[in-house]
């Protein structure tokens, strides 16, 4: 044995806790910084073997560096929603602002930089997987070439056309049948390729019946005393009608007659059809009530009429209503887009055929100035005839006029989306989490990231959630995993381990010193 060997020995222990110490004073100096993962040292033995057994050499000791990336660190909330923290494994994937290598971290501290990209306080940018308007990725899923830098600026903002839409309204079944252009307008708002709003006006007119019929012009409903004189007649399919009576009187003697219904419509007015599909007859006869005006009837033939040509979408499913028949026009600031017919059921229903979801849809179609073309299925299926004033139920559209920016928010899945001011949200990324076989096995980079080794074994991309990755937490941010109290116990066994190899130095330099007082 060598008193020198002893030296050397001591030597390495003081170089061994000269490194611990490194280690410790790294991990308190980052005690504050996000996603940090601390340093530990582990020593190890350097043994001198000898052939002789009565003879020992020492050996020395080697300080190892442990990387403590798989310690979760305490989560802490954030004011900002596009801080993130991960519960569980996984790291961010990353890259320089011009690199094209992945990089890995957990200090997730990304805020929005001037071009829009999430970027972190390191000056690393944050990867993900596009998303298309259905939420589906972009690319290959788990494909590292697929990902690309988290760009929320949407500088331009974003709109929505209108594809679908609907229309709810109660007609008014006592409309009387007027020469008006229309009985009841409404309008509903939808969207083109520019964000512009496109007003659809929705134009009802009640139809005549379609049985032969005829309307008179005289308020009847005011006169509440009997005819005079009572001997006035005129006949309605050959059968002679005698005003010797009241309205109702007259009502009810028409009402008698075969396969004739007659009835006062909203103002007064006699209506008299002839219910069998024929035609209906009238003429006069003594005293010429018709001709001098007492019932506002005219003589004539009046013929039945063929149903009219319903909206595309929309053909009768049953016998049509005589009495139900409306035309509908839409037009837009582009002129007329579509017109035809619809027909109310007896029990004020829309007689229509609906397909597997309930709908009613009239396809519109037109060009916008300036615009893509648009191409709507307007649901009419909640359409209804009824005695009640006009009244619009509800009108929907899944359009949306031009939105900016508002906000950006980040679930727990990883799934990135952003909000408008046109009350729009759409998912924009999909992040992905780097999983290793041995992720403390990674190589340490400055600012916080680490990079793929042979010892961590090759990065696997997972989505939030899934395949043992942890779950992300936005407005959160995942703290250093350093305690400070133990920092400290390791520091005071350092010191002392360090005081007593110099310790081993100053008694073998006595020693040395007596060997050389021997004379």
């Amino acid at each position: 044995m060598s008193v020198f060997g002893s030296m050397f020995t001591a030597g390495s222990g003081l170089a061994a806790q000269s490194q611990s110490l490194g280690m410790i004073s790294n991990n308190i100096a980052n005690v504050s910084t996000v996603g940090y993962k601390r340093n530990d040292a582990s020593f190890s033995s350097l043994v001198t073997t000898e052939n002789m057994t009565t003879l020992y050499s020492p050996g020395a000791v080697k300080a190892n560096t442990n990387q403590r990336i798989s310690l979760q660190g305490a989560i802490q909330q954030s004011q900002s929603a596009t801080d993130l923290a991960i519960t569980g494994n996984g790291m961010f994937v990353v890259r320089t602002p011009n690199g094209t290598e992945p990089l890995f971290t957990r200090a997730g501290s990304f805020k929005e930089n001037v071009n829009g990209l999430l970027q972190n306080t390191s000056g690393y940018i944050l990867q993900g997987f596009p998303l298309d308007q259905n939420g589906q990725i972009i690319g290959s899923a788990g494909n590292v070439n697929s990902l690309v830098p988290v760009d929320v600026a949407f500088s331009g903002g974003i709109s929505e056309v209108t594809t679908t839409a609907s229309f709810a309204a109660a007609l008014n079944a006592n409309q009387p049948v007027s020469s008006a252009t229309a009985d009841f307008t409404r309008s509903i708002t939808v969207y083109d390729s520019l964000g512009n709003a496109q007003e659809v006006n929705i134009n009802f007119k009640k139809l005549q019946s379609t049985n032969g019929s005829t309307i008179g012009t005289v308020d009847l409903g005011a006169q509440s005393a009997n005819f005079s004189p009572g001997t006035d007649t005129f006949d309605v399919n050959g059968t002679t009608v005698t005003l010797d009576g009241n309205v109702n009187k007259l009502l009810t003697d028409l009402n008698a007659i075969a396969n004739v219904n007659a009835y006062l419509d909203a103002n007064g007015r006699l209506n008299i059809e002839d219910t069998s599909g024929g035609n209906l007859t009238i003429a006069d006869g003594a005293g010429t009530p018709l001709a001098n005006g007492t019932l506002g009837i005219a003589a004539g033939t009046f013929n039945a009429t063929a149903a009219p040509a319903t909206l595309p979408g929309a053909a009768t499913v049953a016998t049509p209503n005589a009495n139900g028949w409306w035309q509908v026009e839409f037009t837009t600031s582009s002129g007329t887009v579509e017109t035809g017919a619809l027909n109310f059921n007896t029990n004020g229903t829309l007689n229509a055929a609906q397909d597997v979801n309930g709908q009613i849809n009239i396809a519109l179609g037109w060009t916008p100035p300036g615009a893509d073309p648009l191409a709507i299925d307007l649901d009419l299926a909640g359409l209804r005839q009824q005695s009640s004033d006009y009244t619009v139920i509800s009108t929907s559209q899944n359009g949306s006029p031009l939105g900016f920016k508002t906000g950006v928010s980040i679930g727990s899945d990883g799934i990135v989306t952003a909000q408008f001011s046109n009350g729009l949200s759409r998912q924009v990324y999909q992040l992905a989490l780097a999983t290793f076989p041995n992720v403390n096995g990674l190589s340490e980079l400055n600012g916080n990231v680490y990079r793929e080794s042979d010892t961590s074994g090759t990065f696997n991309l997972l989505n939030a959630g899934s395949g043992g990755a942890g779950l992300i937490n936005g407005g959160a941010l995942e703290g250093s995993n350093v305690d400070l109290a133990d920092e400290f116990s390791k520091m005071i066994v350092t010191q002392r381990a360090y005081s007593a190899n110099t310790k081993v130095i100053t008694t073998a330099d006595q020693m040395t010193a007596e060997l050389l007082q021997i004379r």
